[in-house]
């Protein structure tokens, strides 16, 4: 039996904690959990008053920014935070995620307690990193790395102490932490469970940023119980075609006892006694079937091998150790079986070559300095493509089989990205693992090393880059022991450097070591060649056995657009587009688009081009007749465009997807409609002549209110900052 939350008990007991602390100066060891009495260190080190009230107010700048770097995490997290905020609403709560630097990008709450939050900034724009607002759940759990509750007058500042919060960090397939996810409240309304709610719906996450990644791989699901594999408890491995391991989840890495800085040198092979065809035959024969294989230390697992198969069809190449048991770089390889038609060319410059010509003399002069030890700045708008061209640099030169190493310094906090970027030994500071960690500098030796939004990284550790870039060696946090490096830079800013060193942001020293050749980016509507590029875009998206094309409607919009996400715009507006095609459909039309992107499209669709409208055919006619002599009844625009859907919907006979074509709108949109106009109630008389779609497709079913209410919904999560 689980014995209540005394709050009360627990408050005054805090406050005796702090009296002793800040009032005495003695350790309250007793009174508080280690994570809190470690970031109350944290704090009075970096000089914060506990009697502060709170920070700065939110910067809608910058949350706009924050958001378009973290794209990918918000993609993934949005619909994990709806799910998470449904289970706690009316719970005076909010849902809360927070950057790797502990700027919030988005929250659902509770309108009374939402009110409250800002009083604080506890709202999208704040920055709650530790040294912005002291100990707090978001700040606290992305210093330690580890779920964390700070309960009331745990937080280090006064004017939180009303707060109860419980928060889990987000790491992605590589183990960069990507954010924060946290459930805050009122500390009277302190629920046991939140802290298990976000730990299981952080997990969730990084399950499916793991799974975006490695979609084109083969995933190896295990577990030393058969029923966890299929759960958020089951390890994941990714498998590359030889059988080399391309990632892996920390419930991998510690159910088979690797440190991830191993990982590139393990093969499938030297984990566990089943052959990868093995796996690959029973995959294909029983999909959904588990396996028993031995693993590490005579460990005995249950496997299952999902995602991509065919590109795991060919035998692996058998894997040479040394007499330590060390891989050995060179392995034998079997005669190349016929490559899969799924797959992907290699990102290489020469693949970039589209026709641009600012975009081909970049290249050109990147080809030319191939094997050089020239350090390459690559200039551009956000989405340009920076990183896309470090890779295809990388994997164009003689290092094209060493790592290739990245981090962000703009996504990391300013506390951590010195460990991130040097390494450190064990116990080096507080939280500091054990064993240690290899930094990325030490990582990427004999590769390349890409700095991504080098112009945030902090005037601190600009000194201590330029002084690795000089000497060729770094030397890891905690140590005194140099350790040679051998690695090609390459960096990224959407900064121009330039000003930043005349303004005393950043170093003009490390500006000109770093500035080797520097390459500047067309942004995507400067270049000629976005039809090119869409054109390579749909075939890597669609794959080879489908052929998949854009209408000229929309292609000449897309010409005309303004793209101000760059290629990571268009790209995910031809993946959306694709993947809401139905299964008779070829061709990408205006209502395929996001929404978003279809309001602004729409616009540059000439008269002429429009939509299918729901005015051609007699049914049509009849459609579009009664509402004109209906509209002197009804006065209101909303009756009358409910009136056309429903009509339209009665013709298509429910058809969720004809109708948004003959309508001109996106289904999503048409989706929404619904749900704002009572769509179970209506719908409901189309009876038994609602008809579901051709083999159900990816939407699930498309009759009537079933769908409608469903993705219509109503009002939305709740109250969304």
């Amino acid at each position: 039996m689980q014995v209540p939350f005394n709050t009360e008990a627990r408050s005054v007991s805090l406050q005796e904690a702090r009296s002793l602390y800040f009032g005495r100066g003695e350790l309250p060891e007793a009174l508080l959990d280690n994570n809190v009495l470690r970031s109350w260190e944290r704090c009075r080190q970096a000089g914060l008053d506990p009697a502060r009230k709170g920070g700065g107010e939110p910067d809608l700048r910058a949350v706009s920014d924050a958001r378009e770097r973290n794209r990918t995490l918000l993609s993934h997290a949005q619909p994990v935070l709806e799910h998470l905020f449904e289970q706690i609403r009316n719970s005076h709560s909010m849902v809360i995620l927070a950057d790797a630097r502990g700027m919030v990008l988005q929250s659902f709450g509770d309108a009374d307690f939402l009110s409250r939050a800002e009083q604080v900034a506890l709202r999208p724009g704040a920055c709650w990193h530790e040294f912005e607002r002291g100990t707090n759940a978001i700040g606290t759990a992305l210093a330690e790395r580890d779920a964390v509750n700070v309960f009331g007058s745990e937080h280090f500042f006064e004017g939180n102490a009303f707060l109860t919060c419980s928060a889990a960090p987000i790491q992605d397939a590589q183990g960069r932490l990507m954010g924060v996810l946290d459930i805050s409240s009122d500390y009277r309304a302190y629920q046991r469970h939140s802290l298990g709610l976000v730990k299981m719906s952080s997990r969730i996450i990084e399950k499916r940023l793991f799974e975006a990644e490695f979609a084109h791989q083969g995933l190896l699901s295990f577990h030393i119980r058969p029923d966890h594999v299929g759960s958020l408890c089951e390890a994941m491995l990714a498998i590359g075609p030889d059988g080399d391991l391309l990632g892996a989840d920390q419930s991998a890495l510690d159910q088979l006892g690797l440190r991830r800085e191993e990982l590139p040198r393990r093969h499938y092979s030297m984990l566990f006694d089943v052959p990868l065809g093995t796996l690959v035959d029973r995959a294909r024969r029983d999909p959904s079937s588990l396996i028993a294989i031995g693993g590490p230390k005579g460990k005995r697992f249950y496997a299952r091998l999902r995602g991509n198969v065919t590109a795991l069809a060919g035998s692996p190449a058998p894997v040479l150790l040394d007499a330590r048991g060390e891989r050995v770089s060179k392995t034998v390889k079997p005669e190349p079986a016929a490559a899969p038609s799924a797959a992907r060319p290699r990102l290489t410059l020469k693949f970039l070559s589209t026709g641009d010509e600012r975009l081909q003399a970049a290249i050109d002069k990147a080809t030319r300095v191939l094997g050089r030890d020239i350090p390459i700045l690559v200039q551009g708008e956000s989405g340009a493509g920076k990183e896309m061209f470090a890779k295809a640099f990388h994997n164009s030169g003689p290092r094209a089989h060493g790592a290739f190493v990245a981090l962000n310094c703009a996504a990391i906090p300013e506390t951590l990205i010195e460990s991130e970027l040097f390494g450190y030994s064990g116990g080096a500071f507080t939280g500091a693992r054990k064993e240690g960690a290899v930094g990325k500098i030490q990582q990427a030796h004999g590769g390349t090393l890409f700095l991504d939004e080098i112009g945030d990284m902090p005037l601190s550790l600009q000194a201590r880059l330029l002084r690795v870039l000089q000497e060729r060696c770094v030397t890891p946090l905690g140590t005194n022991k140099s350790i040679t490096v051998d690695i090609t830079l390459v960096c990224a800013t959407h900064r121009k450097l330039k000003e930043e060193v005349a303004r005393g942001g950043f170093r003009e020293d490390l500006y000109y070591r770093l500035n080797g050749l520097c390459i500047n980016l067309p942004s995507l509507r400067e270049r000629s060649d976005i039809g090119s590029l869409i054109e390579k875009l749909l075939r890597e998206e669609a794959g080879p056995d489908r052929a998949v094309r854009i209408s000229d409607k929309v292609m000449d919009a897309f010409l005309r657009y303004r793209w101000p996400g760059n290629i990571r715009q268009l790209s995910n507006v031809i993946k959306v587009g694709i993947a809401l095609l139905d299964e008779d459909e070829d061709v990408i039309e205006t209502w395929h688009l996001p929404d978003d992107v279809f309001e602004e499209i729409d616009m540059l669709v000439p008269t002429s081009a429009a939509a299918p409208s729901c005015t051609s055919g007699p049914q049509a006619a009849r459609s579009t007749e009664a509402p004109k002599a209906d509209s002197a009844a009804f006065g209101r625009l909303e009756e009358i465009e409910r009136d056309m859907i429903q009509r339209t919907l009665e013709a298509e006979q429910g058809n969720i997807s004809a109708a948004a074509r003959r309508l001109g709108i996106s289904r999503n949109t048409l989706y929404r409609k619904l749900g704002s106009f009572a769509a179970a109630h209506w719908l409901a008389r189309l009876g038994d002549s609602s008809r579901p779609e051709g083999g159900g497709g990816r939407g699930g079913p498309r009759t009537g209110g079933g769908g409608g209410a469903a993705r219509g919904g109503g009002a939305g999560p709740g109250v969304n900052n």
